[in-house]
């Protein structure tokens, strides 16, 4: 069972994300909050698999909360997927910064709401290919490969591959069926470049190969 905590100043929109979601067999929402500072508190003490976060909200946004749950200086850190209306695109850069997994638009619908929630619970974040390109795009260019750090060690041409099928967005069963590979050397792959690159998730992969010039 995946345990979600949802966290959106609109009571009507956690209603419906509420809804949703326990109507999956294999999710359970454990607590909806309307404010970041609740946010924060309930997710440490319940521990949810998966912490869905509006970014505008009282006391403490969604960017805070994300950094403070999920965020590099988090010994053991939660799943986030951040919601946004997708008109403030810098936001969201900030909560990828900040340790968020996913990313999804408000009016994505059920199915992709689902799909993210169970997606981040695996390791596979989802960022949606509509949002994949517009998001990571605003990392290409001259000044934001100046603050692009070597790889450690040189990618494969395979590991290269898979970097790119998973900046646009792609899920691992999807890059595998593209790339003709295995669900599990996908992964293998996925993890080598992390270590690689000093990236902690898929997105912070994507990240690095929008902003290294490498889907260009």
């Amino acid at each position: 069972m995946i345990r979600v905590l949802i966290a959106d100043d609109q009571s009507m929109v956690r209603m419906g994300f509420r809804m949703i979601l326990d109507a999956q067999d294999d999710i359970e929402v454990v607590a909806d909050v309307e404010d970041g500072v609740a946010a924060v508190t309930k997710a440490r003490a319940l521990r949810p698999d998966v912490c869905l976060l509006d970014i505008r909200m009282p006391g403490l946004d969604g960017l805070e909360v994300t950094r403070q749950l999920a965020g590099p200086d988090v010994a053991d850190p939660l799943k986030v997927v951040v919601v946004t209306t997708f008109d403030l695109d810098e936001y969201v850069h900030t909560a990828l910064g900040n340790g968020a997994s996913g990313f999804l638009l408000k009016d994505a619908g059920p199915a992709l709401l689902i799909e993210a929630i169970r997606a981040a619970h695996r390791g596979d974040a989802l960022v949606s290919p509509q949002v994949t390109v517009r998001l990571l795009k605003h990392f290409e260019g001259a000044s934001a490969r100046r603050s692009v750090s070597p790889p450690k060690e040189p990618l494969t041409a395979r590991e290269l591959d898979v970097v790119r099928a998973a900046a646009r967005g792609l899920t691992n069963t999807e890059i595998g069926t593209q790339l003709y590979m295995s669900l599990s050397t996908v992964k293998t792959h996925l993890a080598a470049v992390q270590g690689k690159v000093g990236a902690r998730n898929r997105v912070e992969i994507a990240a690095w190969a929008w902003r290294s010039g490498l889907m260009e």
